[in-house]
């Protein structure tokens, strides 16, 4: 990677849905300036009056060739759009010079763009939210520390799950909360997932299927694998002289969902699209949150090693939080994340090209400080047993 363009301070941050938070107050105390972009200048006045930043943003209507015409080259754009908005937003950013970064996966439309990005001098920022964003920290760290401890070149066999969910700090009949778009969870569920399950590449059609009950903190919970986990092996940094057991990366949701949710699965078996998206609006009139609803964020990164010599190592982070009057603890854990990120998109210390939340262990250790001291709490757990041969 090389060096980047000098950032101007200047940051776009475009949508103001349920993922944009107090992070957004954050960035405002760092960048020298803040434009709020949402479908109209009353919509993202409002936003604003509703995150308490009147006067600290400026708000924009929202559209691309407006964008454009307010950008200069060291800009940093901010997407809180779909997915499938951000190659174009990145297009558009390598023509006038700007920084990118948004809290999504990186698809293969997004990485198609990186190589002339960072022929610009352009830092493309992604995966720094929540899930993606925060469990990656946590688990770079905690593969830095078993290496470590077990060594990178010994011969060991690991279990490594990654769990994350939003669900209702106040359980309800439904067991859940939509903490965002109500057709994207539902089209998650629809979409295979891939995991490693007792060293075997497993995949399922339908995720809820290989639903388990898992137990954080002495609570029971239930987790089932989403998206694809396997890439994540190699991007982890698992030492190649260690052999997976387990490596499954998921969705965490209170215990009794899978029962609650049986009507809705029965329409995901059966449903077309159209279908899928009059029930996703359904449910969103049928559980609608209030502004008394409290949401709670659950992320638990557990890593187990145990090498031929008879030494184990294992390891875990919790992150806990509820939603208060601020912002949902969905918004804060995705939004200070990201704002966190292009921070050192705008102190010029992250290089040109892709980056996600954390590439190297040191980088993890270090954003997880900030975000501590930014106000995210959570625990690390480590039990190691070092002497197990005789």
């Amino acid at each position: 990677m090389s060096d980047p363009g000098p950032a101007t301070g200047t940051v776009h941050w475009i949508g103001a849905g349920l993922s944009t938070g107090s992070g957004l107050a954050a960035l405002c105390d760092t960048a020298d300036r803040v434009l709020l972009w949402h479908r109209t200048e009353e919509r993202a006045e409002q936003a604003l009056e509703g995150l308490r930043l009147n006067g600290r943003a400026v708000p924009r209507a929202y559209t691309p060739a407006a964008l454009v015409a307010e950008l200069a080259p060291g800009d940093v754009v901010v997407s809180m759009l779909p997915a499938s908005e951000h190659p174009g937003l990145l297009a558009a950013c390598v023509r006038e010079r700007a920084h990118f970064a948004c809290s999504s996966y990186v698809s293969d439309a997004l990485l198609e763009r990186v190589p002339e990005a960072e022929k610009a001098g352009i830092v493309v920022l992604t995966e720094a939210g929540l899930d993606p964003g925060i469990d990656h920290l946590f688990a770079h760290d905690l593969v830095a520390r078993a290496g470590a401890a077990i060594g990178d070149t010994t011969p060991a066999s690991y279990a490594l799950t990654s769990y994350c969910g939003g669900v209702p700090a106040v359980p309800n009949d439904f067991r859940y909360r939509f903490s965002w778009a109500p057709l994207g969870v539902l089209n998650a569920l629809r979409s295979p997932a891939r995991y490693l399950d007792d060293g075997t590449p497993t995949t399922v059609e339908r995720p809820w299927e290989a639903t388990r009950r898992h137990v954080v903190d002495g609570e029971t919970f239930e987790v089932y694998p989403n998206r694809d986990s396997v890439p994540f092996v190699e991007q982890y940094g698992l030492p190649a002289a260690w052999t997976p057991r387990t490596f499954v990366r998921g969705t965490l949701r209170l215990d009794g969902w899978l029962r609650a949710w049986e009507p809705v699965f029965e329409e995901l078996r059966t449903g077309d699209d159209a279908r899928i998206a009059s029930l996703a609006q359904e449910l969103a009139a049928r559980y609608p949150t209030t502004d008394a609803d409290r949401d709670r964020v659950v992320l638990v990164v557990s890593l187990d090693v145990r090498a031929e010599d008879g030494r184990t190592w294992s390891g875990g982070y919790l992150l806990d939080t509820v939603g208060d009057e601020e912002d949902s603890a969905m918004a804060r854990c995705v939004s200070r994340t990201l704002a966190l990120g292009i921070g050192h998109i705008l102190d010029g210390t992250l290089p040109a090209g892709l980056n996600r939340a954390a590439e190297t262990a040191a980088r993890s250790r270090q954003w997880l400080g900030e975000l501590s001291r930014a106000g995210l709490h959570f625990t690390l757990r480590v039990d190691q047993e070092a002497d197990g041969a005789t």
